[in-house]
């Protein structure tokens, strides 16, 4: 087995489509019609929906080269949707990506919020989402062929 010890450096939108993707594809195997949206769109970047389209849940992915804080911004009114699915390690190609699925109110409940030069700014540190419970945790969205 070859060990990937010099990652490549991605470009950033590069790296945010592998995670995207990685997300849209494990969503898909389990079950659930998946359409990303618009890239330059801020909110949910994943709307899913089941079989016959009664139930529905926004995905909001946050994607990382390696084990870092998420960025959530000077607010955390912004963050949105059913899920948050952050997703890192994704330039190894020696290995998969970990996933992490939180519901967006763990996010906020356990945002670290940070004040420099009188400006406020969020992040989830990898502390808060790299728990036992968040790790791969896909069940905690569901099936796409079960109710919500």
């Amino acid at each position: 087995m070859i060990i990937n010890k010099n990652p490549i450096k991605l470009e950033t939108q590069v790296t945010r489509n592998i995670g995207m993707y990685y997300a849209c594809y494990k969503l898909s195997c389990m079950g659930w019609n998946v359409m990303p949206t618009s890239r330059n769109a801020r909110g949910i970047d994943i709307i899913a929906y089941n079989k016959d389209a009664s139930d529905f849940i926004g995905v909001q992915v946050k994607t990382l080269s390696k084990r870092n804080p998420v960025p959530l911004g000077n607010t955390l009114d912004k963050i949105m949707g059913h899920f948050w699915i952050i997703i890192n390690d994704v330039n190894n190609t020696d290995k998969k990506p970990n996933s992490f699925i939180m519901k967006s109110d763990e996010v906020k409940f356990l945002a670290h919020e940070g004040k420099k030069n009188e400006i406020f700014s969020y992040w989830l540190q990898p502390t808060a989402y790299d728990k036992p419970e968040f790790r791969e945790a896909w069940g905690r969205i569901g099936h796409g062929h079960e109710p919500i």
